[in-house]
């Protein structure tokens, strides 16, 4: 199958480079990420509509800074610059790059400078998003500045060269009018032509696995969430009766979630099931353990290891097929350009150095969002579609510290009651995530007219599209209340709860 021809995202090692190309596919445009070292040729034989340089933490002046082909600049498509990708069009063009004086992290005051081709239209001042500590000091040649800041150059085009770059995130939600800015440079600037869309996904996947089993057998880590059950699905499609799916129980579920969840994918999906009970061996090989990223792996591993033994049943098993998205990929490793790593997951950094089965992952590329709506296609029950995320290390990682049973009975009960009461005040489908966690902190309470000195539980909601931003819920006060009465009531052993108002950045969604 023909690829069509996609407007190319250049990572230099931004946190947003896939947030950057899933805007794109917002569009009903095809997109693709390519690290910033990618061969020219390989990059013309792509035959992109238009080129957008992502952001980046290093700085274009530092002797090891990540650097494309600067032919790239001489292409003859469209290009945008965001952030490092700004600095670095600006010093490869002829103009100069230096450290700020005063850094930018967070919002800040856009004021437009009109004539202006990408920002035509948009309100000035605009509210947008920065995260930079280098500024441009001289433009290049032929370009003009056509927004600042306080504190820097924000904006600058050559339109004549169809050249554009901002050095703030219009990618992020926390930007006014982001996305229209990406919409101005790729619909109306460099007037790509929509080609993507779910279905487009689905064959191509399809095919895809199809040439990469071939007549062997897979197992699929079902979670009972949208990630794995569209994942299980598409695979399902292309080899059929030779996937079996494995659900197991490591002991780190919410309540009575085994049992819901393997009823609920026996009767919904209709897809071969084996639900297995490995509880005991997981909870005895975290005793003791403090540190999340060990938590982690000795999760992922647990989870191979049972992997191992479900293929010794099935016999002849080549493949492991995982949910693994996008967010799980770049907060784990730099798979395309040298971004930082924020916490291994279970799934991907968390995967043990001798494994014994070949990965599928048909979801990689994609966020939750665009996974529903792959799964609304594939005519997926909106039950399954419609869960909130829940971690692959379950609630090991809503427990700071060490793991130990009776701390999971109070995570678990108090996880029952936030979502007892969101579900109560139909806001489950509005938030991202709400849940409970276990912190390491007691504290003295009264309660029964006598003192106490028991555990606190945090409580998280937030907001999100993508799970890459996200800001925290302004839950009414009557749910907080309803919530913290019915921790408090229910839960021995907990006798404070608190609100946790982070967004992210500067947080991240889970707390460890």
């Amino acid at each position: 199958m023909e690829q069509p021809r996609p407007v190319v995202v250049i990572d230099f090692g931004g946190q947003y480079t896939q947030l950057i190309a899933r805007r794109v596919r917002e569009m009903n445009v095809y997109s693709v990420i390519v690290p910033c070292h990618v061969r020219f040729d390989d990059l013309v034989r792509m035959s992109p509509q238009a080129i957008i340089f992502s952001g980046g933490p290093a700085s274009v002046y530092a002797p090891a800074s990540p650097t494309s082909d600067e032919r790239v600049l001489r292409l003859g498509v469209p290009l945008l610059g965001i952030c490092y990708g700004l600095q670095w069009m600006a010093a490869k063009l002829g103009g100069k790059v230096e450290r700020a004086d005063r850094r930018e992290y967070g919002f800040a005051q856009l004021e437009v400078s009109p004539p202006t081709e990408l920002l035509a239209d948009l309100p000035s001042p605009l509210r947008v998003w920065n995260s930079h500590g280098d500024h441009v000091t001289e433009v290049p040649p032929g370009f003009r500045v056509t927004g600042r800041t306080e504190n820097a150059v924000s904006a600058i085009e050559n339109s004549a060269a169809r050249m554009y770059a901002v050095e703030f995130h219009p990618e992020v939600r926390h930007t006014d009018r982001g996305c229209d800015i990406l919409r101005r440079f790729v619909l109306d600037i460099a007037k790509a032509k929509p080609n993507w869309f779910p279905q487009s996904f689905i064959e191509e996947t399809v095919e895809r696995v199809r040439e990469q089993v071939g007549d062997a057998r897979a197992l699929c880590a079902l979670s009972g969430g949208v990630d794995s059950a569209v994942a299980a699905t598409l695979v399902g499609r292309a080899i059929g009766d030779r996937l079996t799916c494995v659900f197991v129980n490591n002991g780190l579920l919410r309540k009575n979630e085994f049992e819901q969840v393997t009823r609920s994918l026996q009767d919904r999906v209709k897809l071969r099931v084996c639900a297995v009970d490995r509880s005991d061996r997981c909870l005895a090989r975290l005793r003791g353990v403090v540190d999340p990223e060990q938590k982690r792996k000795i999760i992922g591993e647990e989870f191979i290891r049972v992997f191992e033994d479900e293929a010794r049943a099935v016999g002849d098993v080549e493949f492991l097929v995982q949910g693994t998205l996008y967010p799980d990929v770049i907060e784990s490793v730099s798979v395309r350009g040298p971004a930082a790593t924020i916490k291994s997951h279970h799934n991907v950094g968390g995967l043990p150095a001798n494994l014994k089965f070949r990965l599928i992952e048909p979801l990689r590329e994609l966020f939750k969002d665009e996974v529903r709506a792959v799964g609304r296609e594939l005519g997926l029950d909106g039950a399954i579609l419609n869960r909130q995320p829940f971690p692959g290390p379950g609630l090991a990682v809503r427990i700071v510290g060490e793991v130990t049973e009776e701390r999971l009975r109070m995570v678990r009960e108090a996880d029952a009651v936030v979502l007892e009461e969101v579900r109560a005040a139909g806001l489950y489908d509005r938030l991202w995530q709400s849940f409970a966690v276990l912190l390491p902190v007691s504290s003295v309470g009264v309660m029964g007219d006598s003192r106490t000195y028991a555990s606190t539980i945090a409580v998280r909601a937030v907001e999100s599209d993508d799970g890459m931003t996200a800001d925290w819920a302004k839950l009414p006060a009557g749910v907080l209340e309803r919530i913290s009465t019915g921790i408090v009531n229910k839960v021995e052993g907990v006798n404070r709860v608190v609100f946790d108002i982070t967004s992210k950045p500067p947080g991240t969604i889970e707390w460890e």
